[in-house]
């Protein structure tokens, strides 16, 4: 390795930590980047505790120096659900984040590269953080702001050293954003009207958090058929889908929660998060003892929260062509202005969505940040 720089597992014990805290000592000056709580990271790289490893491996991966100092960290990922879904020998990365030198970047990237080849996979994607249905994506413009709850942050150089190495953009996705005051809604409440009076059997309602274990199991249905064709899709299985609702039930506002039924039988839906990194932001460690968890509810409960983020919408496709989902998009914004929340993000949206990407800027929604994937073909 280039002047010294070594590559070694980070699976357990010292190591694992050191993977771990060094995202926290990278950022620890920046004012936009919002650390994520530790619990939350050691759960998903534990696989006793991360249903993905049900399917999946993940291989933490530290970069130390000369002196035995963490300069750099990645995790080369195989997801099993992706395989069998897509058959392309199409391993992944994630977790990666190195101080601002190209050397330690081609240390860990080719790390991944090798781990990627001795398992017998062809391509490298990412960044996934393990899964495209986590937090996923490299943030390449808006680094003058802070990312929106499970929004991934980055530092700017990310994408040169990724390029260099050989990686090339596979996908971009965008994050738009309106304010409640120049929202615009007429068109939207016209069409609104007209699928109304065409759909007569057609009924919108927020969760039921009495039944909330029914309601996710019917989303999680929705959504695996809704988001079949989408680019990169992987399925979620029942345990990933019931850890991730059970995180969600936590931080989730029933009112942003919508679903459309035809006669009673679920068929859409669509979910909206309270911004929730506006108090996490105030936790830099990322440690909820003994500061973290005073501050967090202070702004959570005293200050509120402001902004929310939509982050999940789908339709079964017997369903699509009908203008049903402006029924949703119309019911998020006028349960959110109620709700007291001030503005939205929308992410991310494929570039290859003109639908979605028009019915945006049609509410007045604008680019707030953008994000892409990365790929590279291994010899």
């Amino acid at each position: 390795m280039a002047r010294g720089i070594s590559v070694v597992p980070a699976d357990s014990g010292k190591n694992l930590s050191r993977f771990i805290d060094f995202q926290y000592d990278l950022y620890r000056d920046s004012e936009y980047f919002v650390p994520p709580l530790r619990m939350d990271v050691g759960k998903v790289l534990n696989p006793g505790k991360n249903a993905f490893f049900e399917h999946g491996k993940i291989q933490p991966l530290i970069a130390v120096d000369a002196n035995d100092v963490v300069v750099g960290r990645i995790a080369a990922i195989r997801n099993g659900m992706h395989l069998q879904t897509h058959s392309d020998a199409t391993g992944f990365f994630g977790f990666f984040e190195c101080v601002e030198d190209p050397d330690v970047a081609t240390a860990l990237l080719t790390a991944v590269d090798e781990w990627h080849v001795d398992n017998g996979l062809r391509a490298v994607r990412g960044p996934t953080n393990p899964t495209i249905n986590d937090t996923s994506g490299l943030l390449v413009d808006g680094f003058d702001r802070c990312p929106s709850i499970l929004m991934p942050y980055n530092k700017p150089y990310y994408e040169e050293y990724l390029l260099n190495h050989g990686y090339e953009r596979a996908m971009t996705m965008w994050a738009y954003y309106v304010h409640k005051k120049y929202v615009e809604t007429e068109r939207l409440e016209r069409g609104v009207k007209v699928v109304k009076h065409r759909n007569p059997n057609i009924t919108i309602r927020t969760m039921d958090m009495s039944r909330f274990n029914e309601d996710a199991a019917e989303v999680l249905e929705i959504f695996n058929e809704a988001w079949s064709e989408n680019w990169g899709h992987v399925p979620m299985t029942d345990n990933e889908f019931k850890q991730l609702a059970a995180e969600m039930k936590q931080v989730l506002d029933p009112g942003l929660v919508l679903i459309l039924e035809d006669d009673g039988v679920p068929f859409a839906f669509s979910i909206t998060l309270p911004n929730l990194n506006e108090a996490l932001i105030k936790v830099k460690n990322g440690r909820l003892l003994p500061l973290g968890l005073p501050k967090i509810l202070f702004q959570a409960k005293v200050v509120g929260i402001r902004e929310c983020r939509t982050a999940l919408m789908g339709i079964r496709p017997s369903y699509r062509g009908r203008g049903l989902d402006a029924l949703l998009n119309l019911a998020t914004i006028e349960n959110g202005q109620r709700l007291g929340y001030s503005g939205c993000e929308m992410s991310w949206v494929l570039d290859t969505n003109p639908r979605l990407l028009s019915a945006l800027k049609q509410l007045n929604a604008v680019v707030d940040k953008e994000y892409a994937m990365f790929e590279k073909a291994l010899n």
